[in-house]
């Protein structure tokens, strides 16, 4: 079986979306001789992880399934979804916070900062682990991309903290975009860990798995009927970051807190 082809069975194993043979050959290419097949996964998944899913060319249009097309429709009582599809998150928001308290976790989320009770926590840097090394060997560009969320999670599960976001009782609501640029509202249903500000990426991937409820145009998350993937856009985190403080500040009239 030659790379491409393994890549391809590999990340179908793991759930991810399953990228075009294009992609997947320049991947294997792209350096000569190429290096360990584990390696070139890992830069794989990091590489897919990153990208916008709706960029022409990069799925498979054979193994990539929408959402259907009146997935949002509120006039539709129920309904579930007959297959898998992968989606990334455009938008996330914790309903069981106040739009202040919502600005305060926002705001500290910009200086880089998780809070756990009244100690403020310093998230590393992207591609530092607990003692400053690097995450090189998680593989390239996934070591970076995941640093800082498994810290805030580890520093969580040793203080008997939750990371920033994290709360075992909080409810969010999710925008999810998929493959062909349609959206819909998501809302966990109950609690999925892997889900928060400050947890959750802008442009992470999740897979909502066939049989998830569609209720009113909402897809109703549970840890049963999704897979959080990972990764983010990093073109589009500044911006819904600082869009988001722009809107709740407006909505509380509040101005940006001193630096």
């Amino acid at each position: 079986m030659d790379l491409p082809a393994q890549l391809r069975l590999a990340l179908q194993s793991s759930n991810h979306p399953i990228p075009s043979q294009t992609w997947l050959t320049a991947i294997v290419t792209s350096r000569t001789p190429p290096p360990p097949f584990q390696s070139l996964l890992a830069t794989a998944k990091a590489r897919l992880l990153a990208a916008d899913l709706t960029t022409p060319g990069l799925l498979d249009p054979s193994l990539a399934t929408p959402l259907p097309e009146n997935v949002s429709d509120p006039n539709l009582p129920s309904r579930t979804l007959t297959a898998d599809v992968h989606v990334q998150v455009v938008d996330i928001e914790n309903l069981s916070r106040s739009r202040w308290e919502q600005v305060e976790e926002l705001e500290a989320l910009e200086r880089g900062e998780g809070t756990r009770g009244r100690e403020i926590i310093r998230l590393p840097a992207p591609g530092q682990g607990d003692d400053g090394s690097g995450g090189a060997d998680l593989g390239d560009e996934e070591g970076e991309s995941q640093a800082s969320a498994a810290h805030a999670r580890r520093t969580a599960a040793r203080t008997g903290g939750t990371a920033p976001g994290g709360s075992k009782k909080a409810t969010h609501r999710l925008v999810l975009q998929d493959h062909a640029g349609r959206t819909v509202y998501a809302l966990e249903l109950k609690r999925v860990d892997r889900i928060g500000v400050g947890i959750t990426g802008i442009g992470e991937k999740m897979m909502l798995k066939s049989g998830t409820a569609v209720a009113r145009g909402v897809v109703l998350l549970e840890p049963e009927n999704c897979v959080v993937l990972g990764g983010k856009i990093d073109a589009w985190q500044k911006p819904w970051l600082e869009g988001r403080l722009k809107r709740l500040r407006e909505a509380v009239g509040s101005n940006p807190s001193p630096t």
